[in-house]
């Protein structure tokens, strides 16, 4: 791979895993909750086995994905939902959880592993969609294919998918305690969940059997530095917002 492919690569990934840290923090928060009810020297066991599994059925869906990603009813169904994720977040929810822990059962250690399974994969969606959107624009390296792509594109996706799995395993409590501190870093996250489903909006658009825009027009020079660039101007000015708020304490 070249000194060019692989800046793109490195900055696709570098942008896929701070995605990934900023969405997996609800996830762990959910995570935490479930192995709560078990005995302590079983909370441990029971996220190590759950998220063991995840990884195995985030890396099926992204082969899944992998195959239908250039049907372009997949890649409209994928924007739709980025969008409306991005839209979700800014409308305040009026609804209000009531949660009864009368008549509570002690959970089982293998029915609370599979809910933190299932639980990853439902919470996953929005960034393997986020994930595949950014990828599939990369130039082709043309060494080996996974699934219905280039490997390495793949490869991006699994690994940032991998960092967030890590860091809701390590670093839950710290990602929740800077969330709670710069909120401005959660708002980004989902502007850009909302930006990428317009590229894959684009993407749909431009697809040959929709053709609303030129076939090439999604790796134009004009597209590509208009996407980049809005993503760039999103990414830095949270963090001048992150460097402008005061600390706590």
């Amino acid at each position: 791979m070249d000194t060019s492919l692989l800046l793109q690569y490195g900055w696709v990934l570098v942008v896929l895993i701070g995605l990934e840290v900023v969405l997996s923090a609800d996830n762990a928060v959910v995570m935490a909750v479930m192995v709560k009810g078990l005995k302590p020297e079983k909370q441990k066991k029971a996220l190590f086995y759950g998220l063991l599994g995840a990884m195995i059925l985030r890396f099926s869906a992204l082969f899944v994905i992998s195959l239908l990603v250039d049907m372009w009813y997949v890649q409209a169904l994928g924007a739709v939902y980025l969008i409306y994720l991005a839209i979700k977040h800014f409308i305040p929810s009026r609804k209000q959880k009531k949660v009864s822990h009368t008549n509570e059962k002690a959970p089982s250690f293998w029915g609370t592993v599979i809910k933190v399974e299932l639980s990853d994969i439902a919470f996953a969606i929005d960034s393997i969609l986020a994930a595949a959107a950014l990828v599939i624009t990369l130039p082709n390296t043309h060494t080996f294919n996974i699934g219905g792509m280039d490997g390495w594109k793949f490869i991006v996706m699994f690994l940032g998918g991998f960092v967030g799995l890590l860091c809701i395993r390590f670093a839950a409590t710290r990602i929740v305690r800077w969330l709670g501190i710069y909120p401005v870093l959660e708002k980004a996250a989902f502007i850009l969940v909302g930006w990428v489903g317009i590229k894959l909006a684009v993407l749909t658009l431009a697809h040959k059997d929709i053709a609303l825009l030129p076939l090439n027009f999604p790796e134009s020079v004009g597209w590509q530095v208009t996407f980049w660039g809005v993503m760039i101007v999103i990414i830095i000015g949270a963090l001048i917002k992150v460097k402008q708020t005061p600390k706590k304490g």
